[in-house]
């Protein structure tokens, strides 16, 4: 996705990447309650409450209190968003289209191959971080330490 950001829609080149992220996610999973969003960004309240604003303000998103529950306030993406997201989303399948067409055909098939073991790695991932806190983004186990279960100053004795 870093890869594919570097060419994105003039429109979208005021927007900051966090910024960008909830965007796509209020487009693709429609009107959402605050709390909703901030959790599936993996932020504070505090934090969604500001890029909202943010996203509010630049003319992308509405908000409007929940019907049923008046506490509730549901972020909803304008037509605006809905163009400028989508015709990003475009955007990056046809450049990635166009990579896939430049590889070999073996290298394909190797990639069809592996597309649903990944698939249920990602799913996998998802359902096990469902509910539970945030890990330290930051770590003194490299990589495959931390893949082991390993700490930093076990695995190097």
């Amino acid at each position: 996705m870093r890869a594919l950001r570097q060419e994105r829609p003039p429109a979208a080149a005021g927007l900051a990447a966090e910024h960008s992220s909830a965007l796509g996610v209020v487009v693709f999973a429609g009107p959402i309650s605050i709390g909703a969003l901030a959790r599936a960004e993996r932020l504070g309240a505090p934090a969604m409450t500001k890029t909202v604003g943010i996203l509010a303000e630049a003319g992308l998103v509405t908000r409007e209190r929940d019907p049923k529950d008046a506490r509730v306030v549901r972020v909803r993406a304008t037509r605006k968003a809905n163009e400028l997201v989508l015709r990003g989303r475009d955007q990056r399948v046809m450049r990635i289209g166009k990579a896939l067409q430049a590889l070999p055909h073996t290298e394909t098939a190797r990639l069809e191959a592996a597309i649903g073991t990944f698939e249920k790695l990602v799913r996998d991932l998802e359902s096990a971080t469902v509910g539970k806190p945030l890990a330290p983004t930051r770590s003194s186990r490299s990589p495959r330490e931390a893949a082991a279960g390993r700490t930093g100053s076990r695995a190097r004795r």
